[in-house]
């Protein structure tokens, strides 16, 4: 069974390989991860400097709080994020606009992944 912490080692990975894929996007993205595996993990997207973490170290532009079994469902493409939201499976803070960009950061990172 994938980990959350694993699921965000291979985004860690796939940002230093290919930094390209979120080029354009500046923000650091927290995600509060409730259940089995509750915690705390960023992406924060900085060019180059990208990366994912466990922790909150950087001030988050968007935050979203969801259950580890969502989240997992949302990377593996198997949950719509906007379904999420409206249906109360995940919450919101900051900026909107970037949370409807994540959708397309996680499928980008999911397609490389299994490529």
């Amino acid at each position: 069974m994938t980990t959350v912490k694993s699921i965000f080692q291979e985004i860690n990975s796939a940002l230093q390989e290919d930094p390209g894929r979120v080029k354009g996007i500046e923000a650091v993205y927290q995600f509060d991860l409730e259940g089995e595996e509750s915690s705390t993990y960023q992406l924060v997207l900085k060019g180059e400097e990208s990366y994912a973490a466990e922790g909150d170290a950087e001030k988050s532009d968007c935050t979203l709080k969801m259950s580890t079994d969502d989240f997992k469902k949302m990377v593996d493409g198997n949950l719509n994020g906007t379904q999420a939201f409206m249906s109360g499976r995940l919450k919101i803070k900051g900026n909107m606009g970037l949370a409807l960009k994540l959708q397309d950061i996680l499928s980008s990172y999911n397609a490389a992944s299994k490529s």
